[in-house]
């Protein structure tokens, strides 16, 4: 009698950036795929990447793509790791070949929050006083506040959440602009002070949701990450991503987009600002959620008949020069 060796349950290595928010985010997809598959061993593999190193240098004149993505990535290609979990706003939307977005989990809220100093507790976005300091790193909040609120003075504020959190209670800052779903993650709520309106920040491309990346031809993996999958949020964040990566904008770049889905039809809303706010080009498309990377496609020609190509090629222009 011939006997039959079974081969012992994989191990799956998941890859993840180092800081706080990754970790929390990485460890709910190790959780969930847990859940799911109780007979795999899931490891978590922490790797520092650039964006993490660089904290005294503006993210737009570091060079954006790939900031926070490269070293994962480089990981999966050399076999060391099986899969990374991304804040999909990090995520290029060109992948290096032989990698793919496998999943996109459900997203939280993806809005911008305002966070503020105490001192101004009875205030809003729009009563803050003439010449507050407003700290962001990102181009996009930058450009779309600047449109609405040019009587501000705005900083740049790099760090982890905790770091960032820490200048602006020391006084460095009056307020921050930040991530609604990072602030959610980490269990600090209570820092939201008010969730800006959609009418002044539109978010940026894929912010809440989670990227999963591996490698394309892993097709147990494959199959296996579709699990945690959010089908609703894939649509959204398809579309969103598809907006982007046809005005060839990185994830510093002032695009910023809302989407909603109601019944079998996404809307999807862009913007391109330039960095001092004083051009700005809006519009909406709606269709049918099955095609949404073709109207994300769609609302960037539109907006590209606006002007938006003239603004984004000055942005480039101006971040090459590195001022």
């Amino acid at each position: 009698m011939t006997s039959v060796v079974s081969s012992p349950p994989r191990t799956i290595r998941i890859g993840s950036r180092k800081s706080q928010l990754a970790l929390v985010q990485t460890y709910w997809v190790q959780e969930q795929l847990q859940k799911s598959f109780p007979d795999i061993t899931f490891e978590v593999h922490t790797m520092s990447t650039q964006g993490d190193k660089i904290l005294d240098v503006a993210l737009a004149k570091i060079g954006d793509k790939g900031l926070f993505t490269k070293e994962l990535e480089l990981g999966m290609l050399n076999q060391e790791i099986d899969f990374a979990v991304h804040s999909l706003k990090d995520l290029p939307t060109n992948l290096p070949e032989g990698l793919m977005l496998a999943a996109i989990t459900e997203r939280e809220n993806p809005a911008d929050a305002l966070v503020v100093h105490e001192k101004h507790k009875d205030k809003q976005i729009d009563t803050l006083p003439e010449g507050a300091v407003i700290g962001t790193s990102s181009l996009r909040r930058l450009a779309q506040l600047r449109h609405h609120f040019p009587h501000f003075t705005f900083k740049d504020v790099r760090g982890n959440l905790i770091t960032r959190l820490a200048k602006l209670d020391a006084g460095e800052y009056d307020a921050l602009i930040l991530a609604a779903a990072g602030l959610e993650r980490l269990g600090m709520s209570d820092r939201v002070h008010q969730v800006i309106p959609k009418e002044i920040s539109l978010h940026a491309v894929g912010q809440g949701a989670l990227g999963i990346e591996c490698r394309a031809d892993d097709s147990e993996l494959l199959s296996l990450l579709k699990a945690i999958e959010h089908p609703e949020t894939r649509d959204r964040c398809l579309a969103e991503r598809s907006f982007l990566r046809s005005l060839e904008g990185g994830c510093q770049v002032p695009i910023g987009v809302n989407t909603e889905i109601s019944g079998d039809n996404l809307t999807l809303t862009g913007i391109v600002a330039s960095v001092d706010g004083q051009k700005l080009v809006k519009d909406t498309v709606t269709g049918i959620a099955n095609n949404a990377e073709a109207l994300g496609t769609e609302l960037a020609e539109v907006l590209r008949q606006q002007g938006a190509q003239e603004i984004l090629e000055e942005i480039f222009a101006v971040i090459q020069r590195g001022s």
